[in-house]
């Protein structure tokens, strides 16, 4: 099981205090990590500071004010001294018909979701390569490979953040940096609560139409960003692994 441990590293979550992002800052967490979780709310922060713990740091930052980023990569490795793990959570979206999608919501989204992730990657690359080498675990979708009528920007996204990981896996595998991408199917969390309650009779579909007959809950991450992080996957870079319980291949 040492394969697995995270002990004395340091990860940062962005978007770590609630949904899938808390859940995946408690599975680091709980393999041995000191964790840093980047939020922009700060009741929701507080609240995952006291769930996560006492080797917690939380940072209050908007991702999609890019000017921001720096200082908080410069906090994180100030409360823990280095930098180890990267989870580039933070999403948001923006819910509508493609006709009626105005620049400014575009382009938002994309900044939060793409930009920041590779901003962010950009600057904890010299303090991963400071500790040898390190992992970037970028989040995905299921829209990363297939289209959304509903929230066009979000897919747009999220097909982009995978084409960032798989680049920055090629350019910094030398440099001893594995960067994956995981793909979230439907997952029960606050974000796809907006499209249930707009799309009527979507969970039961969803249901029905995923092999495991059920949508996913933020604790099925768990064992796969534990994965990602650790020296078990010190040879998997530039991949996407489907978290969605058969979604993906299924008809």
């Amino acid at each position: 099981m040492s394969l697995f441990s995270l002990k004395d590293k340091v990860a940062l979550v962005t978007g770590g205090n609630g949904g899938l992002g808390l859940a995946m800052a408690m599975a680091l967490r709980d393999a041995g990590a000191k964790v840093a979780i980047a939020g922009r709310n700060p009741e929701k922060t507080d609240h995952a500071k006291t769930v996560l713990g006492s080797n917690t740091s939380t940072h209050l930052v908007d991702l999609a004010e890019e000017t921001a980023l720096p200082g908080l990569i410069k906090d994180v490795v100030s409360a823990h001294g280095r930098l180890d793990i990267l989870v580039n959570n933070a999403g948001t979206t923006v819910r509508g018909a493609p006709q009626d999608l105005k620049r400014d919501d575009f382009e938002w989204v994309q900044s939060v979701n793409v930009t920041a992730a590779l901003r962010l990657s950009q600057l904890a690359y010299p303090h991963l390569c400071d500790q040898g080498g390190g992992k970037i675990i970028c989040v995905g979708s299921m829209f990363s490979n297939r289209g959304s009528g509903f929230s066009m920007p979000y897919a747009v996204s999220k097909g982009a953040v995978v084409q960032v990981a798989r680049s920055l896996a090629v350019a910094w595998a030398q440099d001893n940096i594995q960067v994956n991408a995981i793909l979230p199917g439907w997952f029960d969390t606050e974000l796809t609560q907006g499209t249930r309650d707009q799309v009527p009779g979507l969970e039961e579909t969803i249901s029905q139409r995923t092999p495991a007959g059920r949508w996913g809950s933020p604790d099925d991450l768990a064992g796969t960003v534990v994965f990602l992080a650790s020296s078990a996957s010190n040879f998997i870079t530039g991949t996407t692994l489907p978290v969605d319980g058969g979604y993906s291949i299924s008809m």
